[in-house]
């Protein structure tokens, strides 16, 4: 065997086989899977897991997992390569919880949209999720140095505002557990029932507020709340903008989806905004903050991670 074979360097990310050890409903809108395996080994991230973000491939209706080359460095190409109708479906999910001790485990919780018209394959293999079962997972290796996945970087900021729909509560409470303990600032987590308010470890300077939206449209109780604490005017109306037809909005202070110049990585600001759910309360938010805040968009990022009506992919 050639040297050159012996030293290649292993891909930066792992395509895992990743089997359900364990499955809670943690509330009414909420199923909490734990995952592991052998193939689990390498996954992990440096340090802190923040709102890191893995992929989550679900089987097709067969239920047999996707052929997926395992060992190749080109994941994505490899799932491609696979028939459509074998690849099942792959979405984007946060990390709650990794524990990478003697065996690795990841956790991901998994809002339950069950109500006709909003159900997605990865609700329904949740709703159903049994131990025993398995899916395909990707993450970073375990010892990048890169923070893969990761977006939070509140860089020398002394107070943060977290603000999210349930598809960011899980990212919002992993940041706040990993957060240094003398962080402070607030969190806005708009959820769809009052039971669905989840125990997190925050640090005590951080107010965690958590907003049931009942029979309220999604956003209109999270963004006059939001706009209330930064004093925007009250009274103002409120109109969630419709993001139909346009990609997820995806903004950070190093990053813009829109094209825009980006001043400085760290402006040396005191307060850094995390906003993240659904694509057009997310804009909705940029609109009000930026132009009519005039909060410096390097201060805030701004992550759609869903559109209403839409079944994402990816």
């Amino acid at each position: 065997m050639s040297s050159s074979s012996t030293t290649r360097t292993r891909p930066p990310y792992v395509l895992a086989r990743a089997e359900v050890r364990a499955v809670e409903r943690v509330s009414p809108s909420f199923v909490r899977v734990t995952f592991g395996g052998d193939e689990l080994a390498d996954f992990g991230t440096p340090g802190d897991v923040f709102d890191a973000r893995i992929k989550l491939v679900f089987p097709p209706a067969s239920g047999i997992l996707p052929p997926v080359d395992r060992d190749t460095d080109d994941w994505w190409g490899a799932y491609l390569a696979v028939p459509e109708a074998e690849r099942g479906s792959m979405r984007t999910y946060s990390v709650r919880e990794l524990r990478a001790n003697a065996a690795t485990e990841v956790v991901v919780d998994f809002v339950l949209h069950l109500e006709p018209g909003l159900t997605g394959p990865a609700s329904s293999w949740a709703s159903a999720a049994e131990v025993g079962d398995a899916l395909l997972m990707v993450g970073p290796r375990r010892g990048r140095e890169d923070r893969s996945g990761i977006e939070y970087e509140p860089g020398s900021a002394s107070q943060v505002c977290l603000v999210g729909d349930e598809t960011a509560a899980p990212a919002i409470a992993r940041i706040l557990e990993d957060a240094p303990r003398d962080l402070r600032g607030i969190a806005f987590i708009e959820v769809p029932d009052a039971a669905d308010e989840l125990a997190v470890d925050a640090p005590a300077g951080v107010d965690v507020h958590w907003l049931p939206r009942g029979d309220v449209a999604h956003g209109l109780r999270l963004i006059p709340t939001v706009l209330d604490y930064l004093g925007e005017a009250a009274g103002t109306e409120i109109v969630v903008q419709d993001a139909e037809g346009e990609d997820l909005v995806w903004e950070t202070p190093v990053y813009s989806g829109l094209g825009e110049e980006i001043s400085s990585v760290d402006g040396g600001a005191d307060r850094y905004f995390w906003i993240a759910g659904e694509s057009g309360v997310v804009t909705t938010l940029r609109r009000h903050l930026v132009k009519g805040l005039g909060i410096d968009r390097t201060q805030v990022a701004f992550m759609g991670y869903w559109r209403r009506g839409v079944a994402m992919r990816g």
